[in-house]
């Protein structure tokens, strides 16, 4: 399959209405990726919301580049602010910079996401521009901003999940001297978040859950914490639309869509691919599995040596892979937030079958919208019973569920009162 997609094809831009100079007031966006193509978790909620600023504010974007295939998207970015800076990051010489985090006690993830250009950049927008508010997508880029806070009206930090313990959920499970280095994280960038927390005016998260676990761990914030899920394009991912089959349909098809170099993903799929699968093709023969998404790690390509598995790489559409799936599998054992794999797969109308962590957040009812396994035999049995049995009935009440309650602007007014936006 070609990789020269288009990709404004299938995420058009429509908020371009916005004229430089215009009246509104001035809002500094500041994001760790290009906020486009919305082809990736933390991309898909960045553009959803930069879509829905640019209704109310003058947008100047700072963002970093750090996959080549981004670079030729800028533009279409471009268009929708009034300025924009973006600073390419080359991915190996910040794993090399970012130990020097090291030395001066910060978070390596901090470090690695840091351009001097941008900093620079970020101050003279501050100074000259005097926006009313900051918007931070990410705890990687509030040090860009935080010893300018007194100069700012409004900040606004999304947080999206409480990054730090995803890194302690690393130190707990991981192996070798990684182990250190994990705990080092978790540590430092609590230490960050503690920060944001006091100096910035709200944090927003993905989940009332991931609040109130931060508020936990924080006390004295609770007030400045805000829960404002993640939604789903529900025109994009539409089960009425016609999608062509790529790959054979007279068989079970379990499929699991993200990025495959993220290490819950990785451990998810191995997880199925070398437990879970062969005791469902003891009792499903010739049953498959697609590992669909970007970047797989060579861990992940090693999973298509085994009976049954499909790596297919970055690929131009997910939805013709859900659209014709027996069942949409997340069998996430490490997981922050609101899983978009989880959304989309309901959104397209397909069963679903997922793990506790798999569905923090989405609070689909079991055995009714989506189906619950947390144990390899209790997984197997769900796969087997939607391949013998189906359960359009459940695809259809995930859908159900996600017109109700997951659709983009109805998740994103959440912002309005933290972002000082009137009702019209």
């Amino acid at each position: 399959m070609s990789l020269a997609f288009d990709f404004e094809a299938q995420w058009p831009v429509s908020t371009r209405h916005h004229a430089r100079g215009s009246a509104l007031p001035g809002l500094l966006f500041l994001s760790q990726r290009i906020p486009y193509p919305p082809n990736k978790g933390e991309k898909i909620r960045a553009y959803q919301i930069l879509k829905y600023l640019t209704r109310h504010f003058s947008v100047h974007l700072g963002c970093l580049v750090d996959d080549p295939l981004d670079v030729p998207h800028e533009a279409v970015v471009a268009a929708m602010c009034a300025s924009s800076h973006f600073a390419h990051l080359t991915r190996s010489r910040a794993r090399w910079r970012c130990l020097s985090g090291l030395l001066t006690g910060e978070p390596l993830s901090v470090t690695f996401y840091r351009d001097a250009g941008l900093l620079n950049w970020v101050r003279d927008v501050v100074a000259r521009l005097k926006p009313e508010v900051i918007f931070v997508y990410s705890s990687n880029m509030a040090p860009y901003i935080l010893d300018l806070r007194a100069n700012v009206p409004r900040v606004v930090v999304d947080l999206v999940d409480v990054d730090s313990e995803k890194w302690r959920a690393y130190a707990e499970t991981g192996q070798g001297p990684m182990r250190f280095v994990h705990r080092r994280e978790w540590h430092k960038m609590a230490a960050l978040e503690a920060r944001i927390a006091r100096e910035c005016d709200w944090c927003s998260f993905v989940s009332d859950d991931e609040a109130a676990l931060f508020a936990q761990g924080n006390p004295g914030v609770e007030g400045k914490m805000r829960g404002i899920s993640n939604g789903v394009d529900q025109l994009y991912f539409d089960p009425s639309l016609p999608f062509e089959p790529l790959f054979a349909t007279d068989r079970a098809n379990f499929v699991f869509t993200g990025t495959m170099d993220y290490p819950p993903n990785i451990a998810a799929v191995r997880w199925f691919a070398e437990d879970i699968l062969p005791a469902i093709q003891a009792r499903v023969p010739d049953a498959q599995f697609h590992i669909v998404g970007a970047s797989p790690t060579p861990e992940v390509m090693a999973l298509a040596g085994l009976v049954g598995v499909f790596v297919t790489g970055r690929v131009a559409d997910v939805r013709p892979y859900l659209a014709h799936a027996t069942a949409a599998v997340a069998p996430m054992r490490i997981g922050r937030g609101i899983q978009n794999k989880v959304l989309e797969a309901m959104a397209m109308a397909r069963p679903v079958i997922v793990t506790t962590d798999a569905l923090v957040g989405i609070g689909a009812i079991p055995n009714v919208e989506v189906l619950l396994a947390d144990h390899t035999a209790d997984f197997v049995d769900r796969c087997v019973q939607v391949a013998e049995s189906g359960a359009s009935g459940i695809g259809q009440a995930a859908r159900a569920r996600v017109l109700a309650d997951f659709v983009w602007a109805q998740r994103l007014s959440g912002f309005d009162k933290l972002l000082g936006i009137s009702a019209p």
